[in-house]
């Protein structure tokens, strides 16, 4: 893995960058260290993220967010940059981000596909399918999940009122957007410190947006909590 940014090849009809906030402290994971960087099936967690991505071959590059003391990642991919612009929250990281791909040859009008490193069991087939089904949008959009459950509001830790469910959805990435738009749609929420925004197709529905939702699977969840590292490592196993 390299930090000097590569020059781009020659503009294409649709490029598409990968781009994966890896700053968290991983604090809810209750690890000693960055849950990203935690093993399951034999790797770091982000490992199985980036092997998803780098077999897409309509992803040019994954650029990788990191703290600027983070030294954990060493990777021979030429396809796999870092950048060490990571910021207090996830949005910053983001933001950060999308300038790096900037200031290294990618285009304003270019797609990102950004990532959550701790979405480790995205596959393939699911990066392929979101982008087929933006590629052409005018906006842009997410992988996300019809909500299965009986969704409850609550009052003093009872049971207030059921919520219709037949128009919620569960927010998952990649979320596919133009380089520029997103950018100018965070930077409309940087003042605040980015409040309110969290995820990309948050910043923008905040811009105007309606981001395309695109169906993905349950099995794209976010390793968060310490229950999550086993089913997660079960199922990388399985895969296996």
């Amino acid at each position: 893995m390299t930090d000097t940014p590569h020059p781009m090849s020659p503009k294409q009809a649709v490029r598409c960058h990968a781009l994966l906030p890896c700053a968290g402290s991983g604090s809810r994971a209750g690890t000693a260290e960055p849950k990203q960087y935690q093993p399951l099936a034999g790797l770091p967690m982000v490992l199985h993220t980036l092997a998803a991505f780098t077999a897409v071959e309509r992803i040019e590059r994954c650029l990788v967010v990191v703290a600027p003391g983070d030294r954990f990642l060493s990777v021979d991919d030429l396809r796999i940059q870092l950048a060490r612009v990571g910021g207090s929250t996830r949005a910053a990281s983001v933001f950060n981000g999308l300038q790096s791909l900037l200031d290294s040859g990618a285009d304003a009008s270019d797609w990102v596909l950004v990532h959550d490193a701790a979405r480790c069991l995205v596959t393939p087939a699911q990066v392929e399918a979101l982008i087929d089904a933006c590629a052409g949008d005018p906006v842009g959009g997410l992988l996300a999940l019809k909500l299965p459950d009986t969704l409850k509001t609550e009052a003093g830790g009872r049971v207030a009122a059921t919520v219709d469910r037949s128009d919620k959805w569960l927010a998952q990435t990649p979320q596919m957007f133009r380089i520029g738009a997103l950018q100018a749609a965070l930077a409309a929420q940087a003042g605040t410190g980015f409040a309110g925004v969290t995820d990309e197709a948050s910043a923008m529905e905040l811009a105007g947006q309606q981001p395309l939702l695109v169906p993905g699977s349950a099995q794209n969840f976010k390793v968060t909590y310490p229950e999550d590292f086993a089913l997660a490592e079960a199922i990388l196993r399985s895969r296996a």
